[in-house]
């Protein structure tokens, strides 16, 4: 708890009953995430896809169940503001966009090998 200062109005009220309030910055430090993530790979692909080209998100860890993996998917194409598809835990992202795709997912905790 921060001392109290002297132009704080609520430094001397004594409430006891009252829940905690949130933790101060700096007493959690980073938060803990669920999964460890681990390392994918990113390709471009523009086979039978009539020229256009995708970047796939592929060799996701095994331990990830397939509603981590959509959820990341999500944030994907939302940040890359494209559409996209999930088959046999692989992500399809529409365009030529490796750059965004490498940001979002190294903010996810992934570590991203492939495409620069």
């Amino acid at each position: 708890m921060k001392p109290a200062s002297d132009n704080d109005p609520f430094a001397k009220l004594n409430l006891p009953n009252l829940p905690p309030g949130p933790p101060e910055k700096g007493d959690e430090g980073s938060p803990q995430r669920l999964w460890k993530m681990g390392r994918v790979t990113l390709q471009r692909e523009t086979a039978h896809r009539g020229g256009k080209t995708v970047i796939v998100i592929k060799d996701f860890a095994t331990h990830l169940p397939i509603s981590v993996i959509e959820t990341i998917a999500k944030r994907v194409r939302a940040a890359c503001g494209c559409g996209g598809t999930m088959k046999d835990k692989r992500i399809e992202i529409q365009g030529d966009q490796a750059a965004r795709v490498r940001t979002v997912l190294e903010a996810e905790g992934f570590e991203v090998k492939g495409l620069k």
